[in-house]
């Protein structure tokens, strides 16, 4: 996987555990999303970041209904497939504990598969950019690839060149 995302170059790439944590991404995820190698690596999970995470992150994230239930959802399916996981059950006690629409979301015991659906990052230097977001599954490797585009022509795709140029870089 890694191989394939060094090749990777013209798209923001995450490559995620079964559980949410961000395993890999490739430069062009980092000048959209921010450095997460900075973050600490008990908080590099998109689903902790969803809903406990700071306003300073970059996290691609899409506040709708479904995104949200998509989350809990893959935890849900974490948890069936490795219920005695120490890191899940921490993870999945610390969102109910503190964040309570996590906690609501988790009692209904509904869940939901990742999706292709856009989402929106909010760039410091360069807004709120939409992208559209597509998964792919890895099943023999318990991961989830996230491929982030935009249409050809568009102020989103003119956003993601300019970061291709400028990287992590900040004017």
């Amino acid at each position: 996987m890694l191989r394939l995302l060094d090749r990777m170059a013209d798209l923001p790439v995450l490559v995620l555990s079964a559980k949410g944590d961000v395993l890999a991404w490739n430069p062009l995820a980092a000048a959209l999303q921010g450095d997460m190698s900075a973050w600490p690596r008990h908080r590099r999970n998109l689903i902790w970041q969803r809903f406990l995470g700071s306003s300073r992150c970059q996290v691609a994230l899409d506040a709708g209904e479904d995104a949200a239930r998509a989350s809990v959802g893959t935890l849900r399916a974490a948890q069936a497939r490795d219920p005695r996981d120490p890191d899940l059950v921490r993870l999945i006690d610390e969102l109910r504990r503190g964040s309570t629409r996590f906690d609501e979301l988790w009692k209904r015991r509904r869940s939901a598969a990742w999706r292709a659906a856009a989402k929106s990052v909010n760039h410091p230097a360069l807004g709120t950019i939409t992208l559209d977001c597509d998964v792919l599954l890895l099943p023999d490797g318990d991961q989830t690839v996230l491929m982030y585009s935009a249409e050809p022509g568009s102020s989103e795709a003119a956003a993601l060149d300019l970061l291709r140029v400028t990287g992590l870089q900040r004017f």
